[in-house]
């Protein structure tokens, strides 16, 4: 398969305005809809497709005295759930334990863009995020937790628009202290 084709998906937006039974040529709130939609999705719900966590994580500081650990806190994301096709938003609270290299505080919110930018689970996003940590940085551990609103909560006739959804994926080091997972879990409540 082959990645986003902004084209297609003003086209499939077109289609979709017509199946509501709408007309996307004459009623002048829509003539420009399709256009705006799929740039919308290119830039904002499946720009995370063509980022590559290896890059984004490569070329990091050498440490001459590795902090215990980092942690950045409200780091503002939004992602499409693959279910619904409805969006979701919130912040990342995301920590590492270094192993001689660090990351830019950046390249870090990226790496969060990155697995978000996406039609995914906010649950698959987030032990994704401190897999990269793992896996790019070679990090000694990695935690990361992940609040959000989520629109498919919200909207339908349930009308759940005061929930909030907490996933968190602690890994390596990270996974043997309590301490720092009720931190972040605690960063993670302050920042919402």
């Amino acid at each position: 398969m082959s990645g986003p084709d902004q084209g297609a998906i003003a086209e499939a937006v077109r289609a979709l305005l017509v199946a509501c039974g709408l007309d996307p040529t004459t009623d002048p709130d829509l003539l420009k809809t399709a256009d705006r939609v799929s740039r919308s999705w290119m830039t904002e719900f499946v720009a995370g497709y063509g980022m590559d966590p290896a890059r984004i994580l490569g070329d990091p500081v050498l440490g001459e005295a590795d902090p215990d650990v980092v942690v950045l806190t409200g780091l503002r994301f939004h992602a499409m759930c693959p279910h619904h096709l409805l969006p979701y938003r919130g912040t990342a609270t995301v920590a590492y334990a270094p192993a001689g290299k660090l990351a830019g505080f950046g390249r870090i919110a990226e790496l969060v863009d990155c697995f978000t930018r996406r039609l995914t689970l906010q649950e698959r996003a987030t032990h994704q995020i401190a897999e990269a940590l793992m896996q790019h940085l070679g990090a000694r551990g990695a935690g990361v937790v992940l609040e959000a609103e989520q629109l498919c909560l919200a909207i339908p006739g349930e009308k759940h628009d005061s929930s909030a959804v907490t996933t968190s994926a602690f890994l390596g080091e990270m996974a043997q202290r309590p301490d720092l997972k009720a931190r972040l879990h605690d960063d993670a409540r302050r920042s919402r």
